[in-house]
């Protein structure tokens, strides 16, 4: 069995969507947008008769069960269709199944749901082989009202059954480490009430230690209240008002909080963005430290703006900069040469 089947599953979905994007439904798939990706989802569902299992996708992924005359809540639903959308053009990694799982229906994607095509990997030459996995196959395609998920989950439960990894026979395991716990706790009990006198010696020189040390942390504790007490004092008579930073189009600087601005761009000190520098990107900088980003960004008409460190844009506060990605600097910086 892979590693992580969720990502074969995505992966073998993706191809399937590279075909199909020049077959039958290459209006809807070849430059995919959520309206099309909805409108090609109802024609699906509209015209075709779903098994149970695309049935539960489609109630699961879109939080409303298909009816056939509740079109106008279905299309409020476009947003559902973004991930599937990004995913199709290969921007982002989707992390929720059924959303991958509808992804699959669009492009006729046949080893789905997930839970199939896990199952299939898992079992693949027995499947083939099993002729009453085979039977029910051809049955469903007679009855789509049988859902092929619960036939391969008997299937998968009788071989873990087989495995000797039932839920009865992993509970009688817990509890046999549980009591064999209890044991040992009783002898270690049975020890130490053998051997009172040491236990007693040893309580009374931790006794000792513990007040010694709790005594010098309390020393420790007051000076530095007192180091910290004179520090303050001493700044805030040195820097009566400097409280306040203000951005200068490259980095922020530490003001008073009284001075006046023209653009009224003084903002309360914040230690987490006063380290905060604009930066100058180019082919040759380094983006990523130990597959870390090391560089931030904010998209500005067509081009980004960079900075050194996560934080709000300093001068668009309802902006939230985003860790760069290689999908971004292919498309922004790449053939960009450093001046």
């Amino acid at each position: 069995m892979p590693d992580n089947p969720f990502d074969d599953y995505k992966i073998a979905v993706r191809k399937k969507y590279e075909i199909e994007k020049n077959g039958e439904y290459f209006v809807y798939l070849d430059n995919p947008t959520r309206a099309k990706l909805r409108k090609l989802c109802w024609e699906l569902f509209q015209q075709q008769n779903r098994t149970q299992d695309d049935l539960s996708v489609f109630s699961s992924l879109l939080g409303l069960p298909f009816d056939i005359n509740r079109r106008n809540k279905f299309d409020e639903q476009i947003d559902k269709f973004r991930p599937i959308e990004k995913y199709f053009k290969g921007e982002t990694d989707p992390a929720n199944v059924e959303a991958v799982n509808m992804a699959a229906i669009l492009v006729g994607f046949e080893a789905r749901p997930f839970n199939k095509f896990r199952i299939h990997n898992l079992y693949r030459d027995e499947i083939e082989n099993d002729d009453s996995i085979n039977n029910s196959e051809i049955s469903n395609s007679k009855d789509k009202s049988i859902d092929s998920t619960l036939i391969l989950d008997t299937f998968l439960d009788q071989k873990e059954s087989e495995r000797g990894i039932e839920k009865g026979i992993v509970k009688e395991k817990e509890h046999e480490e549980v009591k064999e716990n209890e044991r040992v706790k009783e002898i270690t009990i049975e020890e130490i009430k053998s051997k009172p006198k040491t236990i007693s010696l040893f309580v009374n020189i931790k006794e000792k230690l513990f007040d010694t040390l709790k005594t010098k942390i309390k020393v420790t504790a007051l000076a530095v209240a007192i180091v910290l007490s004179v520090g303050f004092a001493a700044i805030y008579e040195l820097f009566p008002k400097k409280g306040c930073m203000q951005w200068n189009g490259n980095n922020y600087e530490i003001v008073d909080c009284d001075l006046k601005a023209a653009d009224n761009n003084i903002e309360l000190l914040d230690p987490n963005q006063i380290n905060m520098k604009r930066m100058k990107v180019c082919d040759t900088t380094v983006f990523f430290k130990n597959e870390k980003a090391v560089v931030f960004y904010a998209r500005s008409r067509d081009s980004l703006e960079c900075f050194n460190q996560i934080g709000y844009h300093p001068e668009r506060k309802s902006l939230y900069l985003k860790p760069i990605t290689n999908h971004m600097i292919g498309k922004y910086v790449s053939n960009k040469p450093c001046k």
